[in-house]
């Protein structure tokens, strides 16, 4: 087997009895899927995937920025083509380099996946590249291993995708006016037309105006344009929002003072203050927006995106060159949470790349403002240590219901199973130890995993 059943768990057999226990009552519960970058498109054609290069190697940033730090090839691995040339090489090359990823996250993942879908039990390796390449792409062949089919298997109860307010969403559209019965819902990620510095915004900003039928060149009408945008996720039934915002600064100028600055960086006059300040503006914008029609708001700072330039440049956004840093959330929040804090029936969730954080800001950031909630451990912290130390840092100021759950936060389908299993396993080691240290009791320790494997999730997101 490539993977052990005790994994994750903690090594003293008392405590390992305890999460034992407290994972088989989680372990088969629905996944909930409320943030990721998985595609409508599959579910709505629901077409056999090509290869096993293109299901595990392209979409799969964490896999190709490791073997990229190693000195292989974007190209070679055909990184940002439609079609692959030669999948079967590109996956040979992968496969040689497997041993890159020991000790990793996606070590675990990938193996979960080789294992329990596809029944593959010896390490993928140079020497079992081929083997691996023919049982994976037989299987892609069979009913049983099309989209929808997957989406049943993996006992998925609810998915969201994220997409710009410029997207025509038909892809949603389809799926709802089909018979199939899984739900698939948008999530509405408005970077495209509220970042001056992201490519194309003057023009993303006309075509939203153009969409919606209103005056983007105003201030109102861009403002009703973004309410009609939200209005038309909503009917698909998109529960929340995103925003990659740079950092978690917010403002909060009059009408007047936004209506200029908006001109400004629509007409390139801003200075180089200045969209940093629109992008402040915005968040609170859009936190009265959420405010007015329910949706659950998610702001995902600190990351220098597209750190590396040349691969900008050559194979375009999210290609894996993204760095974290370190975020202000007292100061930057405060702007907002003058006007939104106390507003219960608003939920905002706070994610962050800088650990540092957690104990000093978000937690007691969220363990008192009503609409504050805390998102999982997030991309470079999805990993067991990472989750752990999320737990441990958070949870004394914080408490488990001011946490949301977990999040998979994946492009690549058939991580979702394996991630969500990780999640759930160190939940639950971190529970036994609180039981076996008697600051929990057992039943409490049952009714905490099942809320942060399923209760949390669902509530927070309004699914």
């Amino acid at each position: 087997m490539l993977l052990h059943n005790d994994r994750l768990f903690p090594a003293e057999p008392k405590v390992r009895s305890i999460a034992r226990s407290l994972y088989e009552r989680v372990r088969g519960l629905p996944i909930v899927s409320p943030h990721g970058h998985t595609q409508a498109a599959w579910f709505a054609t629901n077409d056999a995937f090509p290869d096993p290069a293109m299901l595990f190697v392209q979409p799969d940033h964490y896999v190709y920025r490791m073997l990229y730090s190693q000195g292989v090839s974007l190209d070679d691995l055909e990184i940002g083509q439609a079609v692959m040339k030669d999948p079967r090489k590109v996956w040979r090359i992968f496969a040689s380099h497997y041993h890159l990823f020991r000790g990793t996250p996606t070590r675990m993942w990938l193996d979960f996946a080789f294992q329990e879908l596809f029944g593959l039990e010896e390490r993928l390796s140079e020497k079992t590249a081929d083997a691996y390449y023919d049982t994976i792409a037989a299987k892609l062949l069979t009913p049983e291993f099309r989209p929808r089919a997957l989406y049943t298997r993996f006992n998925i109860e609810v998915l969201a995708t994220t997409d710009s307010p410029l997207d025509t969403l038909e892809h949603h559209a389809a799926i709802r006016s089909s018979e199939w019965k899984g739900r698939i819902v948008p999530a509405f990620r408005p970077d495209s037309v509220v970042d001056p510095e992201f490519a194309g915004f003057a023009d993303n900003i006309a075509k939203l105006g153009a969409q919606t039928g209103e005056d983007t060149a105003t201030w109102d009408g861009y403002l009703k344009a973004l309410r009609k945008a939200r209005a038309r996720f909503k009917a698909l039934g998109c529960t929340s929002t995103d925003h990659g915002h740079p950092t978690a600064q917010t403002a909060d100028l009059s009408k007047a003072e936004a209506a200029k600055l908006f001109e400004k960086v629509c007409t390139g006059k801003a200075s180089a203050a200045e969209p940093e300040l629109f992008r402040a503006q915005m968040l609170t914008e859009l936190a009265q927006m959420s405010l007015e029609d329910g949706l659950v708001m998610q702001i995902h700072p600190g990351s220098v995106r597209n750190h590396n330039r040349r691969v900008f440049e050559r194979y375009g956004r999210d290609t894996g060159a993204d760095i974290p840093r370190a975020t202000n959330y007292v100061d930057a929040l405060r702007p907002l949470l003058d006007r939104f804090g106390n507003e219960s029936t608003l939920t905002i969730i706070l994610f962050t790349l800088d650990e540092t954080t957690y104990s000093r800001e978000l937690a007691p950031l969220a363990g008192h403002y009503p609409c504050l909630r805390l998102g999982p451990a997030w991309w470079f912290h999805d990993s067991p240590e990472g989750m752990m130390r999320f737990r441990e840092q958070v949870t004394e100021t914080a408490g488990f219901y001011n946490t949301v759950g977990f999040n998979d936060d994946t492009r690549a389908f058939l991580s979702i199973p394996a991630r969500h299993d990780v999640a759930r396993r160190i939940d639950c080691a971190f529970l036994a130890r609180l039981v076996a240290e008697q600051r929990l009791e057992e039943d409490e320790a049952h009714e905490v995993a099942h809320e942060l494997t399923y209760g949390l999730v669902k509530k927070a997101y309004r699914l």
